[in-house]
């Protein structure tokens, strides 16, 4: 099975947008230490300061599945929570 990638796009309340990318930014270091991993990035969509944007690349659906099950991941998970303004939108790519 060839590598995905994801692009989890997170809309949060005004004025949230520090704090939700603070909560995303100490995912990074421990979501990049997972042998599955191969790229986990937050990004800040300069257009629209509400939202940010995960781009991450994964071995499988299964890493992926297995990297939500994570303290860390959940921990941020549970930051968000309260913060967003809409459903995350999460998209799971695989190269053609």
């Amino acid at each position: 099975m060839s590598k995905i990638e994801v692009v989890a796009i997170v809309k949060v309340k005004p004025g949230k947008e520090a704090e939700a990318a603070a909560a995303m930014k100490a995912c990074v270091e421990p979501s990049r230490a997972e042998s599955t991993n191969h790229g986990y990035t937050p990004h800040r969509d300069l257009d629209n300061p509400d939202t940010l944007i995960f781009i991450e690349r994964w071995d499988s659906r299964e890493a992926l599945q297995a990297h939500m099950e994570t303290p860390h991941f959940r921990k941020m998970a549970a930051i968000l929570e309260p913060l967003l303004a809409a459903p995350l939108s999460v998209h799971i790519l695989q190269p053609l």
